[in-house]
């Protein structure tokens, strides 16, 4: 079969139209992820009795489960269980998933950045009078942030990509819109391929978004 292009360029704007949804999933899911992850994170770096146990349990169960079996568990299991969450469209279960799985990985980064923060400038901070709050909010988290951000930029990314599982829940955004145009018109290299490059894109843009974020918070520790 031949490639053609004129094809690949008539399906392109057909496919971005739900590029929105894709960036909204990604996005949002992050966002909620990087606040759950935090807790997490202090959870299990203060080792607070009883929760540091139960934040243990959960990354164990969220990191071992399938993205798509618990996609699938939040929108088609829970509210057989609990009946109020049968209103739950795919947006929102598959936004739930998702930043439910990612910050499982994202606890265990940032537990790993605040290890790395060396322990003298907490005792330093101690020594001028700044509170445990100060210390933390002013030394140890910036400095953690930093070190957590290649890591955290490799689970985004990866986020973008896993975002075309939402389809199986019923959702509309950039891979299910590419499985109905090749499904109607049987060309399902080139379809696939343009949704394909797109989130290349995607990936490629926000890798040097990244890059250039690094290099200006690394500013301040170059000597």
């Amino acid at each position: 079969m031949d490639i053609s292009l004129t094809y690949m360029l008539e399906v392109l704007p057909q496919v971005l139209l739900y590029l929105p949804i894709t960036l909204v999933l990604a996005v949002v899911s992050m966002a909620f992820a990087l606040v759950i992850a935090l807790v997490l994170a202090i959870i299990r770096f203060t080792e607070v009795p009883v929760l540091n146990q139960l934040a243990m349990a959960y990354i164990s169960l969220f990191r071992g489960i399938p993205t798509l079996v618990q996609l699938f568990i939040i929108y088609y299991g829970l509210p057989q269980i609990f009946p109020v969450m049968s209103t739950m469209d795919a947006m929102t279960a598959a936004i739930i998933g998702f930043s439910l799985k990612e910050a499982s990985y994202l606890a265990e980064i940032f537990r790993a950045a605040l290890t790395s923060v060396d322990q003298g400038q907490y005792e330093a901070g101690l020594a001028v009078g700044m509170t445990k709050s100060q210390i933390y909010r002013r030394l140890i988290l910036p400095q953690a942030a930093y070190n957590a951000l290649p890591a955290t930029g490799n689970i985004f990314i990866s986020l973008i990509k896993e975002t075309s599982l939402a389809f199986t829940l019923g959702l509309t955004e950039m891979f299910a819109e590419a499985k109905i145009i090749a499904s109607s018109t049987f060309r399902f290299f080139e379809t696939y391929l343009v949704v394909g490059l797109i989130y290349w894109a995607l990936v490629v843009v926000y890798s040097w978004l990244q890059q250039r974020l690094e290099t200006f918070l690394g500013r301040a520790y170059r000597r």
